[in-house]
């Protein structure tokens, strides 16, 4: 598009990141403006699975990390041999999650970025229902086969957007918000300002 940036339309299917099995399929346009700023995406998924069972498994999540009898606190997830211990499976799957938003607001269409690993997660404990972690993610970029840190404030109750802020070393910018328009599951991330580390 003259003077916009380059527009994309893609057709892909998607996959439960843990199971593996197909989730849906998806249609969506990615504009790249010229501007350095987030892409902008419309996209429209139909779901192998009805919003029931998503608000299911969201809550099966929640009931985990809700009934520990401490604060959760790990490091090096996955470990140097690829292992996830069953008790931070939770604490990884909001990590995934929150940090998708991370990958998506630093992409461009020459770089892209994966999450390698949690180096480390903290849970914070909240009187109210929400759960809280600070994180330190590891994101891979490519193709510079760069590592880079991100700390990540992620807050999340089920019906509610995910929350995200975060900084990354390599950013010479402060605390940035994450945003977006997707509620009732871990995948929705809401924005949130105000509130520093």
């Amino acid at each position: 598009i003259p003077d916009s940036g380059h527009k994309y339309y893609l057709q892909f299917t998607t996959e439960d990141y843990k199971s593996g099995e197909n989730a849906g399929s998806c249609l969506a346009t990615v504009l790249y403006p010229k501007t350095k700023s987030p892409p902008v995406v419309t996209i429209k998924c139909m779901h192998t699975k009805d919003q029931k069972q998503i608000e299911e498994e969201d809550n099966r999540l929640y009931q985990k990390i809700r009934h520990q009898t401490k604060p959760i606190i790990g490091n090096n997830i996955p470990d140097s041999y690829g292992n996830i211990e069953p008790a931070l499976e939770p604490v990884w799957a909001l990590a995934v999650a929150g940090s998708s938003y991370i990958m998506w607001e630093k992409s461009t269409e020459n770089l892209g970025y994966f999450m390698a690993q949690v180096k480390s997660v903290k849970q914070w404990i909240r009187k109210d229902y929400f759960t809280e972690f600070d994180y330190t993610v590891l994101l891979h970029e490519t193709p510079t086969q760069e590592i880079i840190s991100c700390h990540m404030r992620l807050t999340w109750l089920p019906g509610h957007p995910l929350k995200v802020k975060y900084f990354c070393a390599s950013d010479n910018q402060g605390l940035e918000d994450g945003s977006g328009m997707e509620s009732g599951s871990a995948t929705g991330i809401l924005n949130e300002r105000g509130a520093n580390f």
